[in-house]
């Protein structure tokens, strides 16, 4: 008996196995054709996104910082630094030797001339005062005792002269007598001298002793005070300082320090006003009184002295503070004020046109491809000094290009400038490095008569003067 084998592989016919490779082409087709879609959707997203990006990143008008243009007042001042002291202030001393048994006063008080303010031991001082009129009284008993010699001796002298008259007594017993007469004479001039000597001995020695009181030479305050009851004061080759006297604490002067390169500009009478450290915000006035003509060398600068009147009618201010005066050198009234910067203010470089009618890839170079400068990169220009860019402003006027308007400088307070409109009038924006000026070297030459020059703008109040580009420039 015969087996059937069963096989797991299936049994296709002929039928089926053409129906299968007519099926499987157009499968395979149709994958293709779907894998084209996604690649074009694909490309076209990418190249909108990209579009997008460049427009986004395309050059944008930049937006302005301007401050109006208004007319006032313009101060030229110079600075300078220095000390407060007293008008009038006088350092008391001692001219004895010995040790304080009194201090009568203290820092502060106000004393009055010939005020007792301390008092040194007298019992030395008293002692020579003694010593002394015991001398003028030996010297006086000298003088009487030279007077009586001399009497006498011109009593011998007389008689003597009478008996050598009757030939009694010789020649040499005449002669004898006369000397002892001007011997006489000459005792009792050095008695006299003795007394002189004696009398001013004595007045020196009361004078010493009335100098053991310390009084006060001049009303006014103790603004210092160095000694103390017990403490031993010598009087030498310099004498020791022991109180300070301000004479009117309501009156003071301020020493300033002038820089050699604005002495010129100082001028007695000047008006002035300077501020210390104790009271931020307040301005006391003053006005410069004297100028001195002797320099100070400094180790790398000259100096002059200027002396500021001070008014402390309120006692606010004090001796020895630190104040900074400014002097006013020159006012100017009435006249066209701009920030500093709009004097040194560049108008940014236009981007540059790109060339041909395709979009460069980002990332490869070409007219508009890589980074994008910033709005304000093109406004380095405000780096520089106003004598460097030129006196001209800049005007704002809605356009997003400044307006160019030349201006004459008058002065400056090292933040506002004083200005004047200058003739060339109002123009667009100033041709940067590589472009052509309608009035440069570079213009060509023009037929007919040259074109009269524009008269000088009218500056208006109000006007938008450019100090500065927006960091974040307007769409």
């Amino acid at each position: 008996m015969s087996e059937v084998v069963a096989s797991s592989k299936p049994a296709f016919t002929t039928e089926t196995r053409d129906v299968l490779r007519a099926a499987g082409p157009p499968r395979a087709k149709g994958r293709g054709w779907r894998w084209l879609a996604f690649a074009l959707v694909g490309t076209a997203l990418t190249v909108g996104a990209w579009i997008g990006v460049e427009r986004a990143r395309a050059p944008k008008p930049p937006s302005f910082v301007t401050l109006p243009l208004a007319k006032g007042e313009l101060t030229q001042t110079v600075t300078a630094v220095g000390t407060l002291a007293p008008v009038d202030s006088v350092d008391l001393g001692t001219v004895v030797t010995g040790r304080l048994i009194r201090v009568l006063v203290d820092v502060n008080d106000h004393v009055k001339v010939g005020q007792v303010m301390a008092e040194i031991d007298p019992e030395q001082l008293e002692a020579q005062v003694r010593q002394s009129q015991a001398q003028l009284e030996s010297a006086r008993a000298n003088q009487l005792s030279a007077h009586v010699t001399l009497n006498e001796t011109k009593l011998k002298a007389e008689r003597t002269n009478e008996l050598n008259a009757q030939g009694v007594a010789s020649g040499d017993e005449k002669d004898t007598a006369q000397a002892a007469l001007q011997r006489a004479e000459a005792a009792l001039g050095v008695a006299n001298a003795q007394i002189t000597v004696a009398q001013a001995s004595l007045t020196t020695a009361k004078t010493m002793l009335s100098h053991a009181v310390i009084k006060a030479p001049i009303e006014g305050i103790v603004l210092s005070r160095a000694i103390e009851p017990g403490q031993t004061v010598t009087a030498g080759f310099q004498t020791p300082v022991l109180f300070t006297l301000a004479r009117d604490l309501g009156k003071l002067e301020l020493s300033v320090e002038v820089d050699e390169a604005d002495i010129a500009k100082v001028q007695e009478g000047q008006p002035a006003s300077f501020t210390v450290d104790a009271y931020p915000g307040r301005t006391f006035p003053s006005k410069v009184l004297l100028l001195h003509n002797l320099p100070k060398a400094g180790a790398t600068v000259v100096t002059y002295t200027a002396l500021l009147s001070v008014d402390n009618d309120d006692r606010s201010l004090r001796p020895g503070m630190t104040a900074t005066a400014a002097v006013v050198t020159d006012r100017l009234s009435d006249v066209w004020l701009v920030d500093n910067a709009a004097l040194r203010f560049e108008p940014p470089r236009p981007a540059a046109p790109r060339r041909g009618g395709f979009l460069p890839l980002p990332g490869f170079g070409g007219p508009g491809g890589g980074r994008r400068p910033s709005p304000g990169a093109g406004a380095a220009g405000t780096a520089g000094s106003a004598a460097a860019a030129g006196d001209r402003i800049f005007l704002a006027d809605g356009t997003g290009t400044p307006r160019r308007v030349a201006v004459q400088v008058l002065a400056t307070d090292g933040t506002k400038t004083a200005i004047a409109p200058r003739a060339g009038g109002a123009r667009g924006e100033a041709p940067h490095a590589g472009q052509r000026r309608p009035d440069g070297p570079n213009r060509p030459a023009a037929a007919g008569p040259a074109e009269p020059p524009a008269p000088p703008p009218v500056l208006a109040e109000g006007a938008p003067v450019i100090v500065d580009v927006a960091v974040e420039p307007t769409s």
